[in-house]
């Protein structure tokens, strides 16, 4: 799943480790949500909503996201 997790987290100058410290999971996790291989539990998103001052829907490029889903499903038979 797309975020701006990356492209906010810059933005504030931080790492991903500061990040990982502040939303009480392992840098790890950062990476892998910043590289598009996990997708954030709900809760993971809110609590990185809430540290950069965005909405869930912001962070995680909701309509870009769902556009993305519904075209997938347009295409099967």
């Amino acid at each position: 799943m797309k975020t701006k997790v990356k492209e906010l987290r810059t933005a504030a100058g931080m790492t991903q480790q500061q990040l990982a410290e502040r939303v009480h999971v392992s840098a790890r996790t950062i990476i892998s949500i910043e590289k598009e291989q996990y997708s954030p539990s709900l809760m993971l998103a809110y609590r990185m909503a809430e540290v950069f001052g965005v909405t869930v829907e912001e962070l995680c490029c909701l309509r870009e996201n769902r556009e993305w889903e519904d075209r997938k499903y347009e295409d099967l038979p």
